[in-house]
């Protein structure tokens, strides 16, 4: 029963980790057009407990994208400089939409080994009831 309940905080874990990288994904999106803005990045990393791994995933530290800013030109920006040019968001929208492709993938493997993981509890505490 306890690999059971440990199936239980894995597959948590790897939801919880898929959900702060869907939150991410989502705050590129929504500043694409925000000139400056630099696109997050999400990492993940092995959970500790007393010093050892637990197997668990957690998500680490967010970096942001350190490719160079486009230079957009525009003379009417208000962010134009003198030679009618801004620096854009380094966020392609395509690659986002991938990633929040994957990310809710990989969110929907956790939740069926969870409910996976949940049934076959349900399982066995019926044959220990019987």
């Amino acid at each position: 029963m306890p690999e059971l309940s440990e199936t239980l905080g894995l597959s948590a874990s790897g939801m919880r980790a898929q959900s702060d990288r869907l939150r991410l994904l989502s705050e590129n999106i929504a500043n694409a057009d925000t000139p400056g803005y630099r696109r997050k990045l999400a990492s993940f990393e092995e959970a500790v407990a007393g010093g050892r791994g637990t197997g668990q995933v957690q998500a680490g530290p967010v970096t942001l994208d350190r490719r160079e800013l486009p230079r957009v030109f525009d003379p009417s920006h208000p962010m134009a400089d003198e030679t009618g040019h801004y620096l854009g968001s380094n966020v392609d929208i395509v690659v986002e939409i991938a990633d929040a492709r994957e990310a809710q993938r990989s969110y929907e493997a956790n939740l069926r080994m969870f409910d996976q993981a949940r049934q076959m509890t349900r399982g066995l505490l019926e044959l220990l009831r019987r």
